[in-house]
């Protein structure tokens, strides 16, 4: 099973998510919104299927990221995540919640051995 299939999103605290928009929009030419930027591409093996990859700014005291307590958290994209899931709690891995479902996709949250919060996003495509 191919447990990851690409970035989802990136995700950072900062002071200003507002400020950092701008910054972004105006000297590297994001096209933010209050959730920042979503940047589409297409799937190498099949072009006529896109994709999104996330990119936004948090406030420095969210509790989005928690429990972790790094500024950052990255979002995988995730083939099967029901599947991957059993296999990440048969290998101990930490799972910070259950798996959650939206009109966009399933997911859920775990943590790596540094306390990294890390996000898998398996896309309703």
């Amino acid at each position: 099973m191919k447990k990851v299939t690409g970035i989802g999103g990136i995700f950072f605290k900062c002071k200003d998510p507002k400020a950092i928009n701008e910054w972004y929009k105006l000297h590297l030419g994001f096209d933010t919104t209050p959730y920042g930027t979503s940047f589409e591409w297409r799937e190498a093996g099949d072009g006529n299927k896109k994709g999104l990859t996330q990119w936004n700014p948090f406030p420095n005291d969210t509790k989005y990221f928690a429990p972790s307590t790094k500024d950052f958290m990255i979002n995988y994209r995730v083939d099967d995540l029901e599947q991957l899931v059993a296999e990440l709690r048969k290998e101990n891995v930490t799972i910070v919640d259950k798996i959650e479902i939206f009109e966009y996709g399933k997911f859920v949250n775990i943590l790596d051995p540094e306390g990294n919060k890390i996000q898998l996003w398996e896309p309703k495509d």
